[in-house]
């Protein structure tokens, strides 16, 4: 998804580009640059690239041709700043190849500016260094705003533990590719070139076999080159553990995406965290406007003599304590907002901005036996746990097959002789049939250990699956009670206001004083807070159900 956005300042045009530059949106915003550059020709155009989280082969071309036509690209973070600054440096060196075809007869004009650009850029780049040199490094200043959807497509990508997860699931891979291998034909070649002296003595039994035989023969020279080949024909054992390993790989597979499910979740329940901090902050401040109109009133009340100094000073208190609570809600705030960097695995500098609001989207409530039952099907450590219990049942066959006789060929050919230009060649082929007949019990354990494997993943198998349904029933109570919460907070900041103003009205008609303003002021900081709380409580049992479900990536990775 791409965003983007026009601002004409001072006779700049900005160009503000946010989502991913990748696919259709590469034509989008080429589009838009067209049309823009066509009606203002003369301007100077600026596109900020900030926001920009993800920039494929189409869109550097893009960039490129943009920054040919003389707009200027802004970055931050190393891989965007990494991509302008190559887009710069290519755009420098094709001029610099242009002006070496330039004629012979320009070469005066062609020196003049040669030497004006070393001289240039090397008094550039020192104050660069010197400009660098005084700054506390190159901490980025504009903050990343980032939508729901944005924040979880980066935790995908940059989150340290779901890229471990990713890196298991490819050892996995190469794990079954490793077990294919024992199945197939190996080959090798084979080339020496030795000396060797031979103690006959010691061949016949420290005896001579003849009188006047030598003690030892040699030293001579043997020379071997050729191939040699094997390959398993018939091995039940090898076999099984093949399957065992793929099964292994697929379990694998289902736990790295169970994890991502995992992830999302915690970003998911993070940045809807953090969006409830920032509406404490707004409802904080919201009361802290109304506390200083309340205050202003009494003292405005208290000059024209007909207030009093008590109802001055208890507004007065009222609006310190609102602004206390203020502070400790912005503090909230911004330590929410580093939990979320922290997950998203951003640069501890880099400020950030949630883009969403926190807001009610009225879902209809599913049954619970259906949702059960799809959860058993979607749910990615469910499928895990099935590969595990699969590759411990082909554990135990390889180990019941290593009873079984295997057979196997091997060969070998080569040139053999005293040197290269002596040899003949050779030829050895057999087939060997392995047949275990006593193996001290080693056979029966494995076959022992492979059933108990199997049991405990069954008992595994049976508690995940009442986990599962805990998770499901739970998360459907919770949204039901959070939808009706929502409702009865919506109707509570309603008449709080409505409250609010009567209060008011008879503090100003001088009917009563204002501690019916002040009660009512509190009554409407309770009512925020709940309504707050609910919204929080709902969106955050959508994200529980969907995980229970085994749909977070489905409803959230979008």
């Amino acid at each position: 998804m791409l965003r983007i956005t026009t601002e004409k300042r001072r006779g700049k045009v900005f160009l503000g580009v946010e989502g991913k530059l990748a696919g259709p949106s590469v034509a989008t915003l080429e589009q838009c640059w067209r049309e823009l550059h066509a009606s203002s020709p003369r301007e100077k155009f600026h596109v900020n690239l900030c926001g920009v989280s993800f920039i494929d082969a189409a869109g550097k071309v893009l960039l490129k041709e943009i920054h040919r036509q003389g707009g200027q690209l802004i970055a931050e973070g190393c891989l965007n700043q990494a991509i302008v600054n190559e887009i710069v440096a290519s755009e420098k060196k094709g001029e610099s190849m242009g002006a070496r075809e330039r004629p012979k007869g320009s070469h005066i004009i062609f020196y003049t500016v040669f030497f004006s650009l070393i001289f240039g850029s090397t008094v550039a780049r020192a104050q660069g260094t010197n400009k660098s040199s005084s700054l506390p490094g190159n901490a980025p200043t504009q903050a990343l705003r980032l939508t729901l959807d944005q924040a979880v497509a980066l935790a995908l990508k940059q989150n340290t533990t779901a890229q471990i997860a990713i890196l298991q699931a490819a050892q996995s891979e190469q794990d079954k590719n490793i077990s294919r291998a024992d199945l197939l034909p190996q080959a090798s070649a084979k080339i020496s070139d030795e000396a060797q002296k031979v103690n006959l003595l010691a061949q016949f039994g420290g005896r001579t076999p003849f009188p006047g035989f030598p003690k030892s023969l040699g030293p001579y020279q043997v020379f071997s080159a050729g191939p040699s080949f094997g390959t398993p024909v018939f091995d039940l054992t090898l076999w099984r553990r093949y399957q065992a390993a793929q099964n292994t790989a697929n379990s694998s597979k289902a736990s790295s995406l169970s994890t991502r499910e995992q992830v999302i979740l915690l970003v998911v329940s993070q940045y809807i965290g953090t969006l409830r901090a920032v509406a404490n902050v707004e409802a904080s401040q919201s009361r802290v406007n109304l506390a200083q109109a309340l205050y202003d009133q009494a003292a405005d009340l208290q000059k024209e003599g007909v207030g009093t100094g008590i109802d001055t000073l208890r507004a007065n208190v009222e609006l310190q304590n609102e602004k206390q609570r203020l502070i400790e809600a912005e503090t909230d705030r911004e330590t929410s907002l580093f939990a979320l960097s922290r997950l998203l695995n951003l640069d501890p500098r880099q400020p950030i901005e949630l883009a969403d609001s926190l807001s009610f989207f009225d879902t209809p409530q599913p049954e619970v036996e259906p949702s059960i039952e799809f959860a058993l099907a979607e749910r990615q450590e469910w499928k895990a746990l099935q590969s595990q219990i699969k590759a411990a049942e082909f554990q135990k066959k390889a180990s019941q097959a290593s009873r079984l006789p295997s057979l196997r060929f091997d060969g070998d050919f080569a040139y053999v002789g005293t040197s290269g230009n002596t040899t003949l060649p050779t030829y050895t082929y057999e087939a060997t049939v392995n047949m275990p007949l006593f193996t001290g019990g080693r056979i029966r354990a494995e076959v022992v250990r492979a059933d108990l494997e199997i049991k405990k993943l069954d008992q595994q198998k049976d508690d995940l699956r009442n986990q599962i349904a805990l998770d499901v029933k739970t998360a459907l109570l919770n949204l039901q009670s959070a939808r009706n919460e929502v409702q009865v907070a919506n109707l509570g900041v309603q008449l709080s206001k409505e409250e609010v103003d009567q209060a008011r009205d008879r503090f100003k008609a001088g009917v009563a004083n204002n501690i019916e303003v002040i009660q009512a002021q509190d009554s409407l900081s309770r009512a925020n807070d709940n309504q707050i709380a609910a919204l929080y409580r709902f969106n955050q049992a959508r994200a529980d159900l969907a995980r229970s479900m085994g749909q977070m990536e489905k409803v959230y990775a979008k």
